[in-house]
């Protein structure tokens, strides 16, 4: 490859656009760089060394046999400023969920910005979507659409079982609240399954931080005799504030909520169990039900625990004779 043409492929990271290459070198170098087989075009105007790409089908479209983080790069380099990453790809870019290598990119851009489809990119033309912001952002140097319209258009996109993690973490992040996602989505006519999301968004609103806390919510911890629970309660134990799962305030009750992987973390028991001590000090007993309890004895843990609550307000009563 000429020396003039390797040096600006390796400043763009192995990617180069052919208006890049045409102001400092003749479009023939180009072309016999692609000849030769050390430059490989995966989307029009755009090029990588062919080192870049990984193995596959020939069949394969070339952009999937990039790196995703390559891929991204060169499907915004070939948008040129008309479309911004969107749906799976902007999940990716936002940190919520790592698209895999072959997976298709995805684009969105306005209807008059000219961009259509190609091999290995869907683009996701929209009437009244524009580059700017609140729509679309710049993060790590890419244009993408905003969180929230990344997680309502991903939404029908995932395996129904992949959905809800996503948003879930999102919130729990910070990076975005129950409110502003249900505008989003709000404005997204016919969505696929809109129903499910909405019901999730009113769960995450109402406190609920993990998939276990929500089927507690729905299935367990609700319904004849149990008290309006506060979820994620803030208390202040020495210099910090730790949070409650569920708290019954009146009997002084808090509900943890083990999730699968903390059964057999000797380190987190650990942690748990001074914690409830503290709250112990405090007088707020601390209830722990297992996610295999939760899940499978259903029955069992709604009996328990509306025994506990009973004891805890005739306890309760008999303090204040």
């Amino acid at each position: 490859m000429n020396a003039v043409l390797r040096e600006l492929v390796e400043r763009g990271g192995g990617l180069v656009t052919r208006t890049a290459v045409e102001q400092v070198v003749p479009e023939w170098i180009l072309q016999g760089a692609c000849g030769s087989g050390a430059l490989v075009r995966v989307l029009p105007e755009v090029f990588v060394a062919a080192h870049m790409l990984n193995g596959g089908r020939p069949d394969t479209p070339a952009l999937s046999r990039l790196d995703p983080a390559v891929g991204r790069r060169a499907a915004c380099a070939w948008a040129r400023g008309r479309g911004a990453l969107s749906h799976l790809t902007a999940l990716d870019v936002w940190g919520l969920r790592r698209q895999a290598a072959g997976d298709v990119l995805h684009l969105s851009a306005p209807v008059a910005g000219g961009l259509r489809s190609r091999p290995g990119v869907r683009v996701h033309r929209r009437r009244d979507f524009t580059l700017e912001p609140p729509q679309g952002l710049v993060r790590q140097g890419l244009a993408v659409t905003r969180l929230e319209q990344t997680l309502v258009d991903s939404w029908p996109v995932l395996p129904p079982a992949e959905r809800r993690a996503p948003v879930i973490r999102a919130v729990n992040d910070r990076l975005t609240t129950p409110e502003r996602l249900e505008v989003t989505l709000g404005s997204v006519p016919k969505l696929t399954d809109a129903a499910a999301l909405r019901t999730l968004l009113t769960r995450l609103a109402e406190g609920c931080r993990s998939p276990l806390e929500i089927w507690g919510h729905e299935h367990v911890f609700a319904g004849p005799g149990m008290p309006v629970f506060q979820r994620q309660v803030p208390i202040r134990l020495g210099l910090r504030n730790v949070y409650l799962d569920l708290y019954a305030e009146l009997e002084r009750v808090n509900i943890e909520l083990d999730g699968a992987t903390t059964h057999g973390d000797t380190r987190q028991r650990e942690v748990d169990l001074r914690r409830d001590a503290q709250l112990a000090a405090i007088g707020i007993l601390v209830v722990r039900f297992a996610h295999r309890r939760l899940v499978h004895e259903v029955d069992q843990v709604r009996r328990e625990t509306l025994a506990i609550l009973a004891s805890r307000r005739t306890t309760t009563t008999a303090d204040h004779r």
